[in-house]
């Protein structure tokens, strides 16, 4: 009996991490029924559920079953008090941690943790201030749940002698063999070529609904182990040849008779100004976590009346879609006209820091003065070292602002981001020299601070994402009202648009309707219009630079919007986690990892009947063409400016 104890203990602990993970699946899953839809489907989510904890419970725990192996005597008392009994414990609180966060991050991103729980472990100040302001009974229970855990494995663990038996050698080989093998076989989970992934139990259209059967532990470090990967997008959705890439993307890109000009950068072009005067300032409002959702004039809820109210005064566009559902995508489509894949946002990819094609970088090429402004620390997300590197002069975060009134979790609230703005503005205005100037904001943004002293129609609970909203839309009112009454405004295009919706939820492969975003260009004798054509963010870049009458060489694939775009090249790519969808005027196709194609009509809000592939077969190699594209630019630097 001695002899067993090292793997009596393990195996103890191996079954309570199982018996939580279920636990866990089953509360999630009676919590999300409605969007499971069946009890038998809910059967097979826990039955597969089970599958998976296995996989996580032999990565835990096998290493130091193997090691108990060899433990024998005096020495391997010391060492399981030492190794095995922390090792133990630690698994067993990775396990109970990840499963406690679990329901509030589905709240907040509608799928388990995953790479954005990684994303986010590199910025502990402002997540924490986040999550200390917004989630503090989630803070509680996580906390008082790993003390419980904590406690009770110290206790189990007292238990265990610390009298070793020892085996033969024979016996200890022997012994080694059969539970690596065993190990192992669960660790992989499959008899196939390939070991156990994600897509060998997802059924359902819903991500939610796919990522219940996973648990949080095995999820995050999955997203770990692909975020490893640069070159994602042809292993999760097969591979072209590099040739076939390019000219499928030139073919859907082209819209007019300008040739494609090098071999080294495939997509580059030149793209003649609409507007020949001289060069207008360019100024990019970036709103955070806007949705059309919430904007009345869109169809959505009546949080923002000063948007309402600009958008008749502008050129204003009703479908405009989100590349994805994070502000590093926004800016990536925005700032560099860049398509979306798989892989992180270019902001945060080591190759794009330097030398990767901007707006900005182009800009100062035409002698522009080039900024950043925001109201957080701009080494967020990567931000600062990809700006720096990529064209921008001047970077104003919050450590720049001149007293602040209001800071929260995030920085400085949209008034102060703004009135620093303004200040900006005016200053250059009198350098003579045009200027281009990205402006972020974040007080849309949970946990939903703002301070008082901007009249609202507020409502319900003061900290709120829709009290959030109407914050962040009188801010913006009042600095639009003081920008016209500047003398900026005359020489400047302003571009109003979000960056991607909050909480990005639905029961599709893609919830469509969570991407629509509001987009607006006012300012500089843009005249009032409203534009019904489907477009994407990345048709922006092209778009300002056409209206500013910088006509030029670059490598984007965005429409220049002051033209007419065929109704057939129309489209928006999304991406949605690991599933792509090429939108375009009325139908969508979608891919997915590792499993076929799939092509559904759409009505601009959601994806309706789904389409018979063959006749979709020439849509279906342009949209995996496309999704491939960024992944082949990026690793070789086809997206630069031209020498």
């Amino acid at each position: 009996m001695k002899r067993l104890t090292p793997f009596k203990t393990v195996l103890v602990f191996a079954a309570i991490t199982l018996v939580i993970l279920s636990v866990s699946r089953l509360y999630l899953s009676i919590l999300y029924f409605e969007r499971i839809g069946s009890f038998p489907e809910l059967l097979g989510i826990l039955f597969q559920g089970v599958r998976v904890d296995l996989i996580i419970a032999s990565y835990l725990y096998l290493i130091p079953m193997l090691v108990g192996i060899w433990l024998s005597g005096k020495l391997g008392a010391r060492l399981t008090s030492a190794l095995i009994k922390p090792w133990l414990c630690l698994a067993l609180v990775l396990s109970v941690f990840m499963e406690l966060v679990t329901p509030e991050f589905i709240l907040e991103y509608d799928i388990r943790p995953n790479r954005l729980f990684i994303d986010y472990l590199g910025y502990p100040r402002e997540v924490f201030g986040m999550l200390w302001e917004g989630y503090k009974p989630a803070i509680f229970l996580a906390v008082f749940g790993v003390l419980v855990i904590v406690i009770s494995a110290r206790k189990l663990l007292s238990r265990v002698s610390t009298e070793i038996g020892s085996f033969s050698t024979m016996q200890k080989v022997c012994l080694t063999f059969i539970i690596f093998v065993v190990g192992v076989a669960a660790a992989r989970s499959s008899l196939q070529h390939r070991p156990f992934n994600p897509a060998m139990v997802y059924y359902s259209n819903d991500n939610l609904v796919n990522s219940l059967m996973l648990n949080s532990t095995y999820s995050v470090l999955y997203a770990a182990y692909n975020t490893g990967s640069e070159e994602q997008a042809a292993d999760l959705y097969g591979r072209m040849r590099p040739q076939e890439i390019i000219e499928a993307v030139q073919e859907s890109a082209a819209i007019d008779n300008q040739p494609f000009l090098s071999k080294d950068i495939p997509t580059l072009r030149f793209h003649p100004a609409s507007y020949q005067g001289a060069p207008k300032n360019i100024v990019i409002l970036l709103q955070e976590s806007l949705g059309a959702r919430y904007v009345g004039s869109l169809g959505g809820e009546d949080l923002t009346p000063n948007l309402d109210a600009l958008m008749p005064q502008g050129w204003a566009f009703n479908h405009a879609y989100a590349t994805g559902t994070r502000s590093v995508r926004g800016i990536e489509a925005v700032f560099t006209g860049f398509s979306p894949g798989p892989s992180r946002s270019v902001v945060k990819l080591s190759k794009s820091q330097s030398g990767f094609f901007s707006l900005a970088s182009l800009l100062k090429r035409h002698d522009y003065h080039t900024q950043f402004i925001y109201g957080g620390e701009s080494h967020f997300d990567n931000m600062k070292s990809f700006f720096l590197g990529n064209g921008v002069d001047d970077i104003r975060d919050l450590s720049t602002f001149d007293e602040p009134r209001f800071v929260g979790s995030w920085g400085a609230s949209d008034q102060d981001l703004y009135a620093e703005a303004h200040k900006q503005f005016v200053k250059l205005d009198k350098a003579s020299r045009p200027f281009f100037s990205l402006v972020f904001t974040t007080s849309n943004h949970t946990p939903w601070e703002y301070p008082d002293d901007c009249p609202a129609a507020y409502s319900g609970n003061r900290q709120s994402r829709e009290n959030a909203i109407r914050y962040a839309d009188c801010a913006l009112g009042e600095f639009i009202r003081k920008a016209k009454a500047s003398d900026y405004w005359k020489d400047t295009l302003f571009l109003i648009i979000a960056d991607h919706d909050s909480r990005v939820q639905g029961s599709d492969m893609v919830p469509i309707d969570h991407f629509r975003i509001p987009a607006l260009i006012l300012g500089a004798g843009v005249a009032p219009k409203v534009d019904a054509r489907l477009v994407s963010q990345i048709d922006f870049p092209t778009t300002l630079l056409s209206l500013a009458g910088i006509s030029d060489a670059h490598p984007m694939l965005g429409f220049d919007l002051t033209r007419a775009v065929p109704r057939s090249k129309q489209r928006a790519p999304i991406q949605y986690g690991e599933n792509y969808s090429w939108l375009s005027a009325d139908h969508a196709v979608v891919l997915r990892p590792k499993l076929p194609a799939r092509v559904y009509a759409h009505d601009g809000n959601k994806l309706l009947e789904q389409l018979d592939n063959q006749q979709y077969e020439g849509e279906i190699n342009r949209t995996k063409a496309n999704v491939l594209w960024s992944n082949l630019a990026y690793s070789k630097g086809f997206y630069r400016n031209a020498r």
